[in-house]
């Protein structure tokens, strides 16, 4: 099974069973609470379908991802096959339920992530230099760029992103403006090892 079924599989199992527990209590459908059929029931994201941290996430950074889901501004190149599989658990939230995940997943405890890529941390941190711009020397972010944590994310999930923003399968949406950011600035790793060299240079960060 790929991982674009294993999304929808996972996802039809928990959304069954939210109808079929509501309709027996006689209430309509509404809780859109089930971001840890992917991400895991503590929250430091699940490698077999892509799924990352959401623990310990920027509540603004998780808020800004929800709604470029929802609106069609990510998650629609075909080949971003875990984008193209979150969209449509994202297309039915409002306003109010982007704020009640929001607020629920701001009260689970960050746990940090294990480290699970090779690669050289010292040219990593050279390379790291123009992401510190945005993101920080310390990898920590920085809201008012609009640029999310870095360290303690999953290195598996860092990696598939900038790989993503690189081919272009991220970030090509003109009102998706921090990705057309990160989509020039991840052109600047000239190849795979380039990649897996910053984030293990990230992986180094608040460790």
């Amino acid at each position: 099974m790929n991982r674009v079924m294993k999304y929808f599989v996972m996802a039809f199992v928990v959304f069954a069973s939210s109808i079929t527990s509501q309709a027996q209590e006689g209430r309509e459908p509404f809780d859109d609470r089930y971001c840890q059929t992917c991400h895991g029931i503590d929250g430091v994201g699940n490698v077999g379908v892509q799924a990352p941290r959401l623990a310990g996430m920027e509540d603004w950074y998780l808020e800004r991802q929800l709604k470029l889901f929802r609106d069609g501004l990510r998650g629609i190149h075909p080949e971003d096959v875990e984008g193209v599989a979150m969209r449509p658990m994202a297309a039915k939230l409002s306003d109010d339920s982007i704020d009640d995940i929001v607020d629920w997943v701001g009260s689970w405890e960050y746990v940090p992530t294990p480290v699970t890529i090779e690669g050289n941390a010292s040219r990593g941190e050279q390379l790291y230099s123009s992401c510190a711009t945005c993101h920080g020397a310390d990898g920590m972010g920085n809201e008012a760029m609009g640029a999310p944590q870095l360290a303690g994310q999953n290195d598996w999930y860092m990696v598939t992103q900038l790989k993503n923003f690189k081919a272009n399968l991220r970030g090509d949406q003109s009102a998706d403006s921090y990705g057309q950011q990160m989509r020039a600035m991840a052109a600047s790793l000239n190849d795979d090892q380039a990649i897996l060299d910053v984030v293990s240079y990230i992986n180094t960060l608040g460790r």
